[in-house]
């Protein structure tokens, strides 16, 4: 069992930054696979960033790219989101979530966390 907690959320005006983190109780943190993935209000769960294990492999939403930064401190049982540029339309609760399958869809994660808001106001 995985259990993540992710914190740093709030209420950011358009072009500003976040940096949202998630850290992951046990000792078997730098065995998964950990993503990020946003879900604004009345829509889907959608996926936005994902790390291996040993933060040598990452990939993004195409709405994300050069503007969102995924990494992780195995040591510190943490991955951190940066979001930088930061748009309105970003607004949503982003969750992070652990698994040892390498996917993107949210159906191969199977640990999540409660969530953090974020708002970004124009």
């Amino acid at each position: 069992q995985v259990r993540l907690v992710e914190s740093g959320g709030g209420l950011v005006q358009a072009g500003g930054s976040l940096r949202l983190s998630c850290v992951a109780s046990g000792p078997t943190f730098s065995t998964y696979a950990m993503a990020w993935f946003l879900q604004a209000p009345g829509k889907e769960r959608e996926f936005v960033a994902r790390i291996n294990w040993s933060g040598g492999s990452t990939d993004y939403a195409d709405s994300v790219k050069g503007r969102f930064t995924i990494s992780r401190e195995n040591a510190k049982n943490t991955v951190y989101l940066q979001m930088n540029s930061l748009k309105p339309e970003d607004t949503a609760v982003y969750y992070c979530a652990a698994g040892r399958i390498w996917g993107l869809s949210d159906k191969v994660f199977p640990y999540w966390g409660q969530g953090t808001q974020v708002t970004v106001s124009s």
